[in-house]
């Protein structure tokens, strides 16, 4: 990695149960609605709903299994800041450096933030971090100040 300041990120199992606690009641919920309209016989909002039921399941998929618990192999599992951008480690072992167009991007609320940027091979990559992936409060505000060079 590119020298400057390194982070390694742990799982956020906190984090899971939160998210599963959001997806899961509205996935049965859609899920339910979905069902009682095609024995109702409106099967075209069914089918509608059930997309939706899908794309929403997908979305808490790769939430979970990429940012939360890094599992997929495109999961970032490391990163290093340097004033020339950034480098990450992702779970498959490869390495991306952001080095044009990096922007730094932190939420409202303080528990997360985003990375976007092109890596030299010139595809735009876009990554989300959120706090319970660091081993401390500490480490997250850390990297947080160091990625605002890039706001």
């Amino acid at each position: 990695m590119a020298e400057g300041r390194s982070y390694t990120l742990v799982q956020d199992r906190r984090g899971m149960y939160w998210d599963l606690l959001l997806y899961i009641p509205t996935l049965i919920a859609l899920t339910s609605v979905a069902i009682q309209l095609w024995y109702s016989g409106n099967q075209n909002l069914t089918y509608l709903l059930v997309f939706l039921t899908t794309f929403i399941f997908l979305i808490a998929f790769n939430r979970i299994a990429k940012t939360r618990l890094m599992l997929l192999p495109s999961a970032a599992v490391a990163f290093s800041v340097s004033r020339q951008g950034v480098s990450l480690r992702l779970r498959n072992g490869d390495e991306i450096t952001l080095a044009k167009d990096v922007r730094f991007f932190s939420d409202m609320a303080g528990k997360s933030f985003g990375l976007s940027g092109v890596d030299l091979s010139g595809k735009r990559q876009q990554f989300v971090f959120h706090k319970g992936q660091f081993e401390s409060e500490a480490l997250f505000n850390d990297a947080k100040s160091a990625l605002r060079i890039f706001k």
